[in-house]
């Protein structure tokens, strides 16, 4: 199975299965002397953990990493980073009901088309259980960029048709509600929508917004390594993902030139600035040195209880009422997933770019020998 690994110089390997032993990921390329703990892995996990909430899955795992290797005396050491999260709480005769049963909304077909099998205790590789390994080495990379000023902030922004107000933004109440959403009001209201939606055993879906602060000017190349081609595959590639947009994103289809266009100033520290951001800080491929702004549009939870019609592997119709613990909405727990995949594909893009002029290089060496 191939497609389990990121990243050009720093490189992401994912492993593990929703119902197998456990989950982790080996992180290579990191640079050796960065300060790191398992608490600071930690801290990320816990914000992806099932069980936080009711409109999280009922399922009760705690998520604790292990760090396995690449770490020594509190640092890195250049080697690979590897680490392990175990599972704990994996019911699998939930799913024996589906154990021939393509469920509408999965990878269950297309899983069984390509491989001839399929794992169906909870998706396996397909299972959001899969981002936990994502989480941990996202953490790796937010502690890496803030040694470099750069620091990434996700939020929710929509839930089914409940949208943050602008007016009310305010970053701070993003982890005071179960929603993750910086406005207050607005959470409150999704909450009760939500609420409405469980009760009818349906689920909803969301939007995440995803700013990533401090990035230099000329990170990303201008063809196929574009920054804004990076962060919409690494974004893409989480499960229930189904739009990405930068910037004004679809809204600049329906705007004119001499509004999209961002006008160059000189800033008060003497620096060139945008006076605008419709661009959401990139151009041409490559960072302009003002705000990454992002989006990520999430599909409703495809395992809902409603009954919903489908087939066997035999091609036999039939009905379905998928059973287990699930999450009514995915978009809370996919926060912290977002910032962990911005983080990677910007921590990468760092690596490489620092190969991008023979001045630079130059400079490195004769001030190292």
């Amino acid at each position: 199975m191939a497609g389990s690994t990121l990243g050009t110089i720093w490189k992401v390997t994912t492993w593990g299965e929703s119902h197998g032993k456990g989950v982790g990921v080996v992180v290579d390329g990191c640079p050796a002397g960065l300060p790191l703990s398992e608490a600071d892995i930690q801290a990320y996990l816990n914000r992806r953990k099932p069980g936080q909430s009711k409109f999280t899955t009922k399922r009760q795992e705690s998520d604790e990493v292990e760090i396995l290797s690449g770490v020594f005396e509190g640092k890195t050491t250049g080697a690979p980073i590897s680490m392990a999260v175990w599972n704990k709480d994996q019911r699998s005769k939930d799913y024996g009901n589906i154990m021939d049963v393509y469920r509408p909304g999965h990878a269950d077909y297309t899983f069984d088309t390509k491989y001839g099998f399929r794992d169906y205790r909870g998706g396996g590789r397909s299972s959001g259980r899969e981002t936990t390994a994502r989480v941990a080495a996202g953490a790796v990379a937010a502690v890496f960029l803030k040694q470099l000023g750069i620091h990434v902030a996700a939020y929710t922004k929509a839930v089914g048709p409940y949208e943050i107000d602008p007016e009310r933004f305010n970053i701070e109440e993003r982890d005071e509600n179960r929603l993750y959403m910086p406005d207050l009001k607005t959470a409150h209201m999704a909450e009760k929508y939500l609420e409405e939606m469980m009760e009818k055993t349906d689920s909803v879906g969301g939007v995440v917004e995803c700013i990533i602060d401090g990035v230099p000017a000329g990170i990303g190349d201008p063809v196929f390594e574009k920054y804004d081609a990076a962060l919409a595959k690494a974004i893409m590639s989480m499960g229930a993902v189904k739009g990405f947009e930068i910037g004004d994103g679809f809204l600049a289809s329906r705007s004119t030139g001499s509004i999209n266009n961002d006008r160059f100033i000189k800033g008060k520290d003497g620096r060139i600035e945008k006076a605008t951001n419709h661009a959401g800080g990139i151009l041409g491929g490559m960072s302009d040195g003002s705000q990454v702004v992002f989006r990520a549009a999430f599909k409703p939870t495809p395992s809902i209880a409603l009954p919903q019609k489908t087939v066997t592997r035999q091609g036999e119709e039939t009905e379905i009422e998928i059973k287990g613990r699930h999450d009514p909405i995915i978009v809370p727990r996919a926060v912290v997933v977002v910032e962990a995949m911005a983080a990677l594909t910007t921590a990468d893009l760092l690596l490489v770019n620092m190969t991008s002029r023979m001045d630079r290089i130059q400079s490195f060496y004769g001030q190292n020998q």
